[in-house]
């Protein structure tokens, strides 16, 4: 039996911020609460925030076929030195997670690799070619949590819809990505001035909006489950807000990156900066903001993406998309809590009991008899980001040297501690 004590407990299902303790036993969470701590094994917290681990909806790790990239077991590392928790890895690796023996490969390298939770979603169609549907009910058999082609938009309306229909049969979830493929196809930046003076190839922001009402048409049409996987504009918002109110089963993630950088932030080419969909306006940040804050938008979300040092150190057109950031996902965020955009619990909702709830999995909450997956950490801690001290194999974040807050100090799952801060920190905070 373990007892955290003077913790700020962080409860995204009560939306309440309070100092008090809380008890974990056999790996769940037994109780909790402010007055006097039961006996045990105490954990001092000394006021630090004690919230349920995060529910990472998203990830890619590079196996199989790319492990020098990212491995399940890096992976983990870097993810418990993030406070994530739970990882949902996407299905877009070198060789598609399309078979149930794939499927099967990756779960059994996960459980024997990571030191935190992994599920696993399955592309949704064959080679994520967007022609041919894979057996949606052996993979869900096999232990897929959700279903999607990631940035391969499927062309095909007629293919789509049938995969939706045949997802609505089983209950399953399916996950899009949304853009107008043709005119997305080799942009690199959002279109609007600071595209044509770099020269760059450019998309409009109705691409998204595109791809939006399409893919809601659909969804009405076939009544299956469906998550955006990220949002990025604010010309997104009103269709899905209407889905909504309408009793669609839809909801939608946003990136850490779209809610803390800008267009702007590519600079003079940076491809740590090129991700996708590529980074938007001011305007578009702030309305991701809100739409969190709002509940519009559901889900946040790291969108790991490892890439090695030969295909980002190209010319900013042909470099390629993506950055890690498990560990940079929650520093990142805390950006948004000092600048009073958002509270710890709205935050923590849309990372941990938003994902979970999605998924169906009981972790992201602080509630009794919820696993004891959690994080510890000092929201106000300062540092420098310093990219070559990640735990990632891939050291592709936008973020390297700049000035953060908000360090992890322990991860637990199941009630085992998979990680703890150096106790070495420096009185400036430099990144350990």
């Amino acid at each position: 039996m373990t007892v955290f004590i003077n913790a700020r407990l962080i409860d995204p299902e009560t939306l309440t911020d309070t100092l008090g303790w809380l008890r974990i036993e056999q790996g769940v969470i037994a109780q909790q609460g402010t007055g006097t701590p039961p006996a045990g094994d105490q954990i001092e917290c000394h006021g630090k925030c004690l919230a349920p681990g995060i529910v990472d909806l998203g990830v890619k790790v590079s196996e199989p076929g790319e492990r020098h990239k990212e491995s399940f077991a890096s992976a983990g590392r870097a993810a418990a030195a993030g406070g994530v928790t739970t990882i949902v890895t996407r299905p877009d690796t070198l060789n598609a997670i399309d078979t149930p023996e794939v499927l099967e490969f990756v779960e059994r390298r996960a459980a024997m690799d990571s030191i935190v939770n992994v599920k696993h979603m399955s592309a949704l169609t064959k080679d994520r070619a967007g022609s041919e549907m894979v057996e949606i009910g052996f993979m869900k058999d096999a232990g897929a949590v959700a279903f999607t082609d990631c940035d391969h938009v499927v062309e095909n309306t007629k293919v789509l819809q049938r995969c939706m229909t045949y997802a609505r049969s089983l209950g399953v979830l399916v996950i899009g990505h949304p853009q107008e493929p043709t005119l997305s196809k080799g942009a690199a930046v959002t279109s609007g001035k600071f595209a044509s003076l770099r020269g760059l190839p450019a998309v409009s922001p109705m691409a998204e909006r595109m791809g939006v009402d399409r893919d809601i048409a659909l969804i009405e049409m076939t009544g299956v489950k469906y998550h955006f996987d990220q949002l990025s504009t604010a010309r997104a918002l009103p269709a899905l807000e209407r889905a909504k109110k309408n009793g669609l089963d839809v909801t939608a993630g946003v990136s850490i990156h779209h809610l803390t950088l800008n267009e702007y932030d590519v600079g003079d080419y940076r491809t740590f900066f090129k991700v996708k969909p590529p980074l938007r306006s001011e305007d578009d940040r702030l309305a991701m903001v809100e739409a969190v804050a709002n509940g519009t938008i559901d889900i946040i979300a790291s969108m790991h993406t490892p890439q090695d040092e030969e295909s980002k150190r190209l010319p900013f057109e042909e470099a390629a998309s993506g950055s890690v950031a498990l560990e940079t996902l929650l520093p990142a965020a805390m950006r948004l809590i000092h600048s009073d955009q958002l509270t710890l619990p709205e935050l923590f909702r849309a990372m941990a009991l938003n994902p979970a709830d999605r998924l169906g999995l009981t972790c992201g909450r602080l509630s009794i008899g919820a696993p004891a997956d959690l994080v510890l950490f000092d929201p106000d801690a300062p540092f420098v980001m310093d990219r070559f001290k990640l735990k990632s194999k891939s050291k592709n974040t936008p973020f390297d040297g700049a000035r953060m807050q908000g360090k992890v100090l322990g991860t637990w799952v199941s009630g085992q501690q998979v990680f703890e801060q150096a106790q070495n920190a420096t009185a400036t905070g430099l990144n350990q």
